[in-house]
């Protein structure tokens, strides 16, 4: 298909869970790696596993992931995303980051506290805009999966509204500086920004 072929430089793909957001950065992913023999991909994995169950998603994931695209390389990084992407961006290097939401959550809503050696600017806004930044100055390809989770109803709980906020502005903050936006639903990809 051409949406899958079509390789932006930067491009946030967002939509709710199981539209098929995550399918479509790992054929993006698979058509960058097919072009030529030079190229690499790598996912920045920004899930933890709290408990038995997240454990099991991840490693459903992985399989699953290892099967469609057997030549993407998997580093995880929960907290330090920005730094995670400058270390790995090349010109012939695509970098998939899954998920934006979870980083979000990592930092709003830690489940433990972090055992971090080194000092981490916990400010979750000064995290964003190291992010945009990385964006911006990314040697090549960057794909960021994030969930669109405002479209539903006015969630209770004063921690569960700021999370909605703070992921709204967080997916706008990364959709302006990206070059090509797109949203999923049932597993159809539309085009917010750029060209498919």
């Amino acid at each position: 298909m051409a949406e899958e072929s079509a390789i932006a430089k930067s491009e946030l793909i967002l939509g709710g869970q199981k539209s098929g957001k995550s399918r479509r950065a790992e054929l993006l992913a698979r058509s960058w790696l097919d072009r030529s023999p030079a190229h690499r991909a790598v996912l920045i994995a920004t899930a933890q596993p709290w408990d038995e169950e997240m454990r099991e998603r991840i490693a459903r994931h992985q399989e699953d992931r290892a099967a469609r695209v057997p030549g993407m390389r998997m580093v995880e990084e929960p907290l330090r995303l920005a730094q995670a992407l400058a270390r790995h961006t090349q010109p012939q290097t695509l970098v998939v980051v899954d998920c934006l939401t979870l980083w979000l959550t990592n930092w709003l809503m830690p489940a433990e506290k972090s055992n971090e050696k080194e000092p981490v600017a916990l400010d979750p806004h000064a995290q964003a805009a190291l992010l945009l930044r990385a964006i911006e100055s990314a040697a090549g390809p960057v794909v960021l999966v994030g969930n669109e989770i405002g479209l539903g109803v006015i969630p209770l709980g004063r921690e569960t509204r700021a999370f909605v906020d703070a992921l709204g502005r967080l997916n706008q903050d990364v959709a302006r500086v990206c070059q090509r936006v797109t949203f999923m639903a049932a597993g159809l990809p539309l085009t917010l920004k750029g060209t498919p």
